[in-house]
């Protein structure tokens, strides 16, 4: 069947999307017989979406279903931004993909005001994936009998979890929590390098196959969602996930002043006013300016799950002026990212990584510390701004 009698049977619907490739010799081609026939469905033009450089044989193979091309966002570099961590000890030009104006201009005063400063501190204090899935019993009494089952035959559990990875740790299953008849331990991982919510799924889907020998109990769910992926949750910001990074800086007063355009005590009230009391009143989980903002940006430019955008925009920003200086830290508790598959191997993503010296294995801690400083950056430009009346006029002269 040639191209044109392909695209005939999908205008039709006499044949699917997912069906082309049975009749074509390789992705490519699948590609563009796909995207010609939406350009005739939806009568419009799609040239800027087929110009890519991408290699698509390895991202149909890996990354997407049904591909028609690829999207362009612009990226750029914010920097230097001076990290003094334990695993980034350099200074660094920040890749950031986004399409907002004013955002790298913001992110890049604050790099400026950071690296005057002497450097971002930056640690990593928790590293953990999670999976979480709902089991299902007849009674309470069961409920605890499953319960008491994972606790007592935790080591055995362990094993059997970790003979499915050559990376991943199971660390502990808790909290193990239950609701009436329904069940929903945490199992918590350590995954290196790569995010790992496939690694940990899969061991986690082992472990429950044992429960279905030993019990007899079958799990309702894979995910439960006290996991919790990819959604706000409260449980994440206390215990963790991905990885927990916390970063802070003590700026001089005259830095403040040439840099920021601005004083500590402004900077203090308006973060205080802001971040802390007009979060709380709104009930958000987000104690802070805009994480998302240089989270996604960040994400886009190196391939990381952009949906974990909503998890890393977790956490808080505190602000303190120390007699002139300003003592400013983020803590991001909640930060699943990778260096290793996934959408890493993409090659734009990979080079976004190569940027900053962390594609590949041995470089997550590295990332991890690069990231929050960087979000750091973007949260004391953003709240300088505002304490000083600057945002809107930025935003006019930038956003365009």
């Amino acid at each position: 069947m040639d191209k044109e009698e392909i695209i005939e049977k999908l205008l039709a619907g006499e044949m699917k999307l997912y069906q082309i490739d049975k009749f074509t010799e390789n992705a490519t081609e699948a590609l563009d017989i796909r995207r010609e026939f939406i350009e005739r469905h939806s009568n419009c033009q799609l040239e800027k979406i087929a110009d890519y450089t991408l290699d698509m044989e390895l991202a149909f193979a890996k990354n997407i279903e049904n591909p028609i091309g690829t999207v362009q966002i612009p990226i750029g570099v914010a920097g230097p931004l001076k990290v003094n961590g334990e695993y980034a000890k350099d200074a660094f030009f920040v890749p950031l993909a986004t399409s907002e104006g004013a955002l790298l201009a913001s992110v890049n005063r604050g790099c400026s005001a950071i690296t005057a400063a002497g450097g971002a501190n930056a640690r990593v204090i928790g590293d953990k994936m999670t999976r979480a899935p709902a089991i299902k019993t007849d009674s309470i009494v069961e409920a605890v009998n499953v319960k008491k089952w994972f606790e007592d035959k935790f080591d055995e559990l362990k094993e059997i979890a970790e003979s499915t990875t050559s990376h991943g740790k199971l660390v502990k299953i808790d909290p193990i929590i239950i609701v009436g008849n329904y069940v929903y331990p945490r199992f918590v991982y350590s995954t290196g390098d790569s995010m790992g919510m496939n690694m940990v799924t899969i061991a986690t889907e082992k472990v429950l196959a044992k429960l279905h020998e030993d019990l007899g109990v079958h799990a309702l769910a894979l995910s439960g969602n006290l996991c919790v992926d990819k959604k706000p949750a409260a449980i994440n910001i206390v215990e963790g996930r991905g990885k927990t990074v916390v970063a802070d800086i003590l700026i001089p007063e005259a830095i403040v002043r040439a840099k920021l355009k601005t004083t500590a005590k402004a900077i203090e009230e308006v973060n205080t006013a802001k971040n802390l009391i007009g979060s709380a009143a709104a009930g958000s989980m987000a104690f802070n300016a805009h994480f998302a903002n240089m989270i996604g940006a960040i994400f886009l430019a190196t391939g990381q799950d952009e949906a974990h955008v909503v998890e890393g925009s977790l956490g808080i920003t505190t602000a303190e002026d120390r007699d002139g200086d300003l003592y400013f830290s983020v803590n991001m508790p909640d930060l699943p990212i990778a260096t290793i598959g996934g959408g890493t191997r993409l090659e734009t993503a990979n080079e976004g990584l190569q940027i900053i010296d962390c594609a590949g294995s041995g470089k997550v801690n590295k990332f991890a510390e690069i990231v929050i400083s960087t979000v750091m950056a973007g949260e004391l430009s953003l709240i300088a701004a505002i304490s000083a009346g600057h945002l809107a006029k930025a935003h006019q002269e930038l956003g365009r």
